[in-house]
This record gives C-alpha cells, structure tokens and sequence, in this order.
C-alpha cells in the first residue's frame, strides 16, 4: 500500500482499538514479512482534552487591579478624572446562589447586591458612607448565558462626594443599561446610638413571632426567596419596632469573608417586616398576600464591620413608609446602619419586561436606515431580462464571446393582477437560469420591483411583489453577491450605477432617497387588548401545535371563551378531543372545524356560520429545498395554506369589524432563507399583505416567528445540523412556549403590522465581525461590522490560497487542498477542525444535503477565489474527489493525478 493507504489502515486500527475491537491478522501479512515500515510523516492526532495557553489572562496582567471581591473582578482607576470603573460578569453558573432570588419567576439581583457593589466601590475610593443609592431598573440575572456588570464612581466634587453608578449589558446586546445610581461621602459622623440595649436580647417588651411557613406564603406571594436567602432563625416585634436573628447557610458562611456584608445576609434582615406582616395577617385570619414591593431608594447606609455572617437585627419605622436599620455581630459589635430605606411596587410584568421574556430582547421590527447615496463614476453596462430564455441566450452570447459580459442584468417583476404564484414563478424561472448559466459570473441579477415593502413614506401596494422578495433573498443566502433587489418608485435605469456601487444587496428607494433594510430591536409595549371574553376568535390551524398553544393562551390570558379551531381534517386531526377538552377546562367552548382555508367557498360558509371578532392564522407547511429544485408545483402547495389562505380571509373579513387579524408567517421570508426559498415567498406575501391591511386602516400584523422549540408540526422537522447552523450564521436560538406567548401578546399589542419575534444569540456573530469577518447585511443594526484585517506577507494561512500553493509540489498541493476541503467539511457539518473525514467518504452519507452542498461550494469559492457552479459539491461528492476538482481549478497544468489525492 502507499503511504496514504496505510496511514488510513492504521488510523483505521487505532479507532478499533480505542473502542475494544480485537484484530484477526489471520493473513493479512505474508510469511515473510520482517517487518513493516511506518511513514515517515507525523500521525494524525485528535485531542480530547483542554490545551493551555501561554496568554495571561488575570487581573493585572491586562492592564486592571483585581478588585479582590465576589461580584467584582477588576478595577481600573481612570487618568484626569480620579474615577473608578469596576468590571465584572454574573451568571447563574459562576454565582448559582443569585438563583435563590425570584420575584415573580425572574432572578434578579438583590437591591443588596447593588448596595453591596456601591459599598465596595466607596472603599477603593475612600468614600466610607453610601449616602444615597436610587435602584432605578432590577438587574436580571439571565437563565442561560451572562451579564456584563460596571460599576462607575465619578471624581470626587469640592466636598470629596463622589457619584456612583452600575450598569449591566447583556452579552448579546451591546445597549448598556444603569440600574442604580447614588452618592458616596467621605463623612464622618457619631456612632449612631441604638434605641435600644443590643445586648439585652431578645429586647425586653419584644413578642416572639411565629416564623415557620413564612417563606412559603412570601412565595406564593411572588417572592421566590431560595436557601440561600431564606435566614430569618428568629423574629420578634415591639410597637413599630421588629427584631431578628438572621444567619446565612452553614455552606455560605464561609464566603461571608469575602464580602463587606453578604447580600442574602442584608437582604434576611429585610425580610423580617415581611414576615411579620405575614404572621400579623394570619393571625387576623386575613389575605397576607399583597402587591410586590422592591428597594427602592436607600439613604446614610454605613458599613462599620466586613464578613459578617450572622447578625442581630433591629428595624424601624423613622416615618410612614420607610424603615431604618441596626445590625450587630454575635459579640455586640457594630455591623451596618441604615439611615431609611423606601420600597417601591413593582408588577410581574415589568419584570417579565426586565427579563426580556420575549418582548425587548426577542422582538425585533425591520427598519429602513437611510443609506448615503453612493454615486458611480460611470454607469454600469446593464440589459434587461424577463424571461429564462433571454437569460439563456444572454448566457449563450457572452460565453460565445458574442456580447460582453454587462455589470447588470435587470428583471422588472410587477404583478399586474396581483397573483402572487405567477409572479413569483416567473421570478424563480429566471433565477434558476441565472445561477446555473456558465458565463454570467461576473455578473449580478437585479430584481426590481415597485411596491414590495414599506420603506420611507411608501406602503406596501404589491403583496405579490413582497412574495419576490421573500424567494430573492432565500436566493441570495445560498447565493451570496449574485442576484441584487431593488423597490423603487421611480425608474430604476438613473439609479443602477448607486445601487451596484452601495454594496448593500437590497436597497429602497423612494423619492430619491436610498435605504437599506436592518433589523431592530422594539421597545416593550402593552399587553395586546384585542381580544376579550364577549367575540369569537378563529384560529386556523388550531389543531396544530402552534394553533393549540395560541387556543390555550387565549383562553388563559385574555379570557377568551369561544373557540373556533379550523384545520383540514377537522374533528378527526389527532388530539383534538384532547384539545377541546383542555380549553373546557379553561372555561373555553371550542367548536373544530373541517376547512380548507385555501378554498374560498370553504372560507366564506365557515366565516357566515362563526362571524369570528378576531383571526389568527397558524396554517402552513413547508417544503425545503434550495432554488435550484423548486419548481410551480412546489410553490403553489406551500402558497395554498398561506397566500391563498389569507388572501380569502382578508378579503371575506373587510366587513367584520375585527378586532385582530394576526398571521403566523417565518423569518426565513425576512433572512435565513436559505434552503426553504417556497416558504419564504409565501410568508412575505403576508407581510406584505398585514402591512397593506393597515395602510389601509385595517388591523392586521404577521409575525415573521424564528425558530420554535418544538417535537411537533412544522419545527419538529428541523434537525440539529438545520439548527446548528441557523446559530452559527444568525444567532438564531428556539424560543420556548412560555417566551412565544409573551412575544405574541407584545407584537399584537405593538400597533406594528410587521414584527419578527426571533430569540437572537450574537455573540458567534460579533465573535466573527471582530475577527473581521462578516456580519449579515440585516443584522448590522445589532452588529456592528469589523474592520477587515491586515494580512502580512507570507503571514502561514492567513496568507491567498493561490499563494500558499505557490512554489510546492503538485502532492503538497494536493495535500494542501485535501485539508482545506476536509476543514470546510467539518465546519460545515458543525465538527471541529481536527475532526477525521476519510478522503473517500462520500459526503451524502454523513449528512450533506442540497443546502450544505452549497454552503460547502460557498466557502470554497471564497477561499479559492474561483468559480464554482453550484453543483460541484454534487459533482465531486467525496473530500478526495472535490479535492481533485479544485486542484485542477486553481493549480491548471501543475495539477496532481486526481487518483493521487483521493486517499
């Protein structure tokens, strides 16, 4: 065997090895076999294990002073200014007993959590009382994930005062969000002098409390107080005075050391009032639950003794409203006094806003940023286009050498009848032909259109062209910088030099004014009120699982009490018995109906018999594939439960006075499209529609959902590799049950027509912009591109593939070539870079498809810088085989035996 058999063979051997397999050598090596001669080169290894590094990563070694505390981790004092910022980063994995803190379901962290990071940052700035400190917003402790937390302290004033600030950013989002703001001093004032003898104890008059069961009622009252946070031991109450022994845990007295006073600490002898309210209630055999209250604002806070981990506790009430505080330690000794402390009500839906339950942080809108114009110097060589065969021939001629290649090519696709599915055919005929003529490489599509979305002051007045849309974009993730859109309303001819010039795939234009489409993140916004006990809400759909869940979520929050759950099969789609009876329990009667939403008849007769007061389409069904292999008869079965369907409901309903007309549509239509191009021209055309629904005064949004997490309907036919690199490419993430409902109530309360309520995670995408990679177009509103990094000459990979190649042998070359392709492979099947890839395997066997085939050609095409049709991975279906291929594509003449790399 050669060598690339045997290095083969013997990794082959060691897999066996490692997994218990004995080996028969029964004649697989002659008789006279001496011995056998192992390749000179080095083995290939995988390693299973974390390697170190030689960066130092510590405090001091990048430029800061450890702060020396738990919550913090640096400090840097600012020049000029004499300022502080203290960094540092919180999750439930490094800090898990902040999960201990719960209000209403949201872990925040303690408000004396907040005074303790202000009480530290007042030491290292010589400011020993914490005059003031106003929580202005609760910080929220994410499930997954962490939060980046800053503290500030300005330079000290003419008195030596200094302000002091916290601040938390997510790690997916770059906005910075203060949740307190203060005042620290540097004055000395008297040892407050207690009311009272601490060490006469309990205090002579005080009557013991019943404390047991407490915590229970606080947490049915909303407030989730863990073990950790749960150290009330013992409670007594005198006239307006109560009185505690609070301790932490056995297993967190320990840490108490590291604090100047634990906040669970601090934050158990707060509790004391509450749970003395609670017995004062029972006692009186009344409700001892009442509206959820936080700190507020704290005022003359002291810290005269650090680690404390148990403390003796007195409060009082210095006016309505507030409460003062005095702790000491086991021995008498002065801990902590507090001038006043004033709490504030806070609702389960102000934190659940906090929380960024699927309504700041996972509902996002399509803005139209105004882009600077971008004059040409000269305009572009251009030919229009309108049908596959002019594309044909125009292929056939520059191939031929016939014409010159033009820059351009310009389709004008206006529906004049408004049918969506001929109009998008003809578009897709087009493109189909586009991306597979050889010859027009050099060259970029430009579909233009007029009306197809709400850009500037315009209004979408083409729903089928928004259906263009949704297909040309799908094509452009498969197919990045071939085909451009355009929706003007004007004609384009003066503006193709711009457009070519701006960079930007998709480009609006209304009088005269270019911009560019950029997802946003939407403010919170109210509860949706459109739907309400006394009307009929029709969910198409309703048997399905998303239907099922809106049925559930009606009749749970918004009270609705009559149903009507429309699908095709009706009474006999599995689980709607199930269904039913569940809403019945909820106090809802839902009637299921047989219909097919696609025929009008079917429509108008189901509408004439429910005369619903709201609608919410669910219907729809996919159809995957990438453009190449879509064809009519694959749009229009997509199209009939969405196009169609919503079309007769808008159309039937105009009259109805409906208080809602919600549609489920899918961000592929918006980007992430690639692979489901007949799915995302479908759900367009409803965002087009909803939008020309409320030009027209009408209610309507579409919500152009991300990913669910889901083991059923439609998302339970995404498999891992789909999700893995929907992650990878847009940070997308499956949104839960609980989140989608909440996002559904803030999209439909909104006032918005379009919304996309997508749980993003970006850090992979700003990971990638800061290496200076590339961030989509879309979401470079969140992510801010990076710059291009400088290549060095002669600078290993980072060097061109073309020169790289240069100067080796035709077998290093295509040794060279070989790695690369198995690299891409890995990566584009989520593996990591050393992940073993047989030469000879055949990458439809490991679970390549249509869309990765051409995610894999892209990568290609960009390293090689040459081009590759977009069936080359179909054509060269094994690493060694494409190996081959590009090694006769980018080396001609000097290409090795293509046999020769294929082991």
């Amino acid at each position: 065997r050669d060598d690339g058999g045997l290095r083969r063979l013997l990794t082959s051997m060691a897999e066996l090895f490692v997994r218990g397999v004995a080996l028969d050598w029964t004649g697989v090596l002659p008789a006279q076999a001496g011995r056998v001669d192992l390749p000179t080169y080095a083995f290939d290894h995988e390693h299973y294990w974390l390697h170190t590094t030689g960066a130092a990563t510590d405090a001091p070694s990048l430029g800061l002073a450890g702060a020396d505390h738990p919550l913090l981790g640096a400090v840097v004092r600012l020049p000029h200014t004499d300022g502080l910022v203290f960094t540092s980063r919180l999750s439930l994995r490094t800090h898990p007993w902040l999960a201990d803190h719960a209000v209403s379901g949201v872990v925040i962290v303690p408000g004396t959590g907040l005074v303790e990071l202000a009480v530290r940052a007042g030491d290292e700035a010589g400011c020993a009382v914490l005059d003031e400190l106003v929580i202005q917003a609760p910080l929220v402790v994410p499930e997954r994930g962490a939060v980046r937390v800053q503290v500030a302290v300005g330079g000290p004033d003419g008195a030596g005062s200094r302000t002091v600030d916290v601040y938390s950013q997510r790690e997916d989002d770059d906005t910075w969000t203060r949740h307190a703001t203060g005042v620290l001093s540097t004055e000395v004032r008297p040892a407050p002098r207690a009311g009272f003898d601490f060490a006469a104890w309990p205090p002579p008059g005080a009557e013991p409390v019943e404390v047991d069961g407490g915590y229970q009622v606080l947490a049915e009252s909303g407030y989730g107080y863990g073990p950790s946070f749960r150290g009330v031991r013992a409670l007594w109450r005198r006239d307006d005075e109560v009185f505690a022994e609070v301790a932490l845990p056995e297993d967190h007295a320990a840490a108490a050391a590291g604090f100047g006073l634990h906040p669970a600490l601090l934050d158990a002898a707060l509790h004391c009032t509450m749970l003395n309210a609670v017995a004062v209630a029972r006692a009186a055999d009344g409700e001892a639950r009442g509206e959820l209250t936080l700190p507020f604002a704290w005022n003359g806070l002291r810290l005269h003794a650090a680690g404390a981990s148990a403390l003796r506790v007195r409060v009082g009430k210095p006016e309505p409203g507030s409460l003062s505080l005095e702790a000491v330690d086991a021995a008498g000794g002065l801990v902590v006094t507090m001038d006043s402390l004033v709490g504030r009500a806070v609702t389960a839906e102000q934190l659940a806003t906090a929380a960024g339950t699927g309504r700041t942080d996972s509902l996002f809108g399509v803005d139209w940023a105004e882009l600077a114009r971008v004059e040409a110097a000269d305009p572009p060589a251009w030919l229009p286009v309108a049908t596959a065969e002019e594309v044909a021939t125009l292929a056939d001629d520059v191939e031929t050498g016939a014409v010159p290649a033009p820059a351009l090519a310009v389709m004008t696709a206006v529906s004049d009848d408004g049918d969506a599915l001929d109009l998008t055919t003809r578009v897709l005929d087009v493109v189909q032909c586009w991306l597979a003529g050889a010859g027009l490489e050099d060259t970029r599509l430009l579909v233009a259109t007029r009306g197809a979305v709400a850009a500037g002051d315009g209004a979408v007045t083409d729903p089928a062209a928004s259906a263009v849309w949704g297909l040309v974009r799908a094509a452009q993730a498969e197919n990045p910088d071939r085909v451009l859109l355009l929706d003007a309303d004007s004609d384009v001819e003066p503006l193709l030099g711009a457009v070519l010039a701006s960079g930007e795939p998709q480009i609006a234009v209304r009088g005269g004014a270019f911009s560019v489409p950029r997802l946003a993140r939407v403010a919170a916004t109210a509860p949706a009120t459109a739907f309400g006990p006394d009307g009929t809400v029709l969910v198409t759909g309703g048997t399905g699982s998303l239907g099922g869940l809106v049925a559930r979520h009606l009749a749970t929050r918004h009270g609705v009490r009559r149903l009507v759950l429309a699908s095709r099969r009706g009474p006999a789609a599995e689980g709607a018995d199930k269904l039913v009876a569940e809403l019945a329990e909820l106090g809802a009667a839902a009637a299921v109906v047989a219909c097919d939403v696609a025929d009008r008849d079917q429509v108008a007769a189901l509408l004439a018999e429910h005369r619903p007061a709201a609608v919410v389409h669910t219907a729809g069904v996919t159809d995957d594939g990438v453009i190449g292999t879509l064809t009519r008869e694959r749009l229009a079965r997509v199209f009939a439960p969405k196009v169609d369907a919503v079309r007769h409901l808008d159309e039937l309903t105009r009259d109805m006075d409906l208080g809602a007309f919600v549609v489920y549509s899918s961000v592929s239509g918006v980007f992430m499209g690639a692979g489901s191009g007949s799915y995302a021209a479908a759900n367009a055309y409803l965002d087009g529609l909803m939008a020309a629904r409320r030009a027209a005064g009408l209610p309507g949004v579409s919500l152009a959902w991300g990913l669910w997490e889901q083991t059923t309907g439609m998302a339970a036919d995404i498999d891992e590799l789909t999700r893995t690199r929907m992650s990878r490419r847009g940070g997308l993430l499956a949104i839960t049950p609980a989140e989608g409902m909440d996002l559904f109530d803030a999209a439909v309360g909104s006032g918005q027509p379009h919304l996309v309520p997508a749980k993003l995670d970006l850090r992979e995408v700003r990971a990638r912009a800061a290496a200076g990679g590339e961030v989509p177009h879309l979401l470079r509103g969140l992510v801010r591109a990076g710059r291009q990094q400088a290549r060095a000459a002669g600078a290993g990979d980072d060097r061109r593939l073309a020169d790289r190649l240069a100067g080796l042998t035709g077998a290093e070359q295509a040794a060279l070539l070989l790695d690369l392709v198995r690299a891409q492979v890995a990566a584009v099947l989520g593996h990591g870079p050393d992940h073993h890839l047989d030469p000879d395997q055949g990458l439809f066997e490991i679970g390549f498809d249509s869309l990765t085939a051409i995610e894999l050609r892209n990568r290609l095409r960009d390293l090689t810088e040459r081009k590759l049709a977009p069936s080359t991975v179909f054509d060269h279906p094994t690493p060694g085989m494409l190996a081959a291929h590009l090694h006769r594509s980018v080396c001609g003449d000097h290409a090795a035996d293509p046999v020769a790399i294929s082991v």
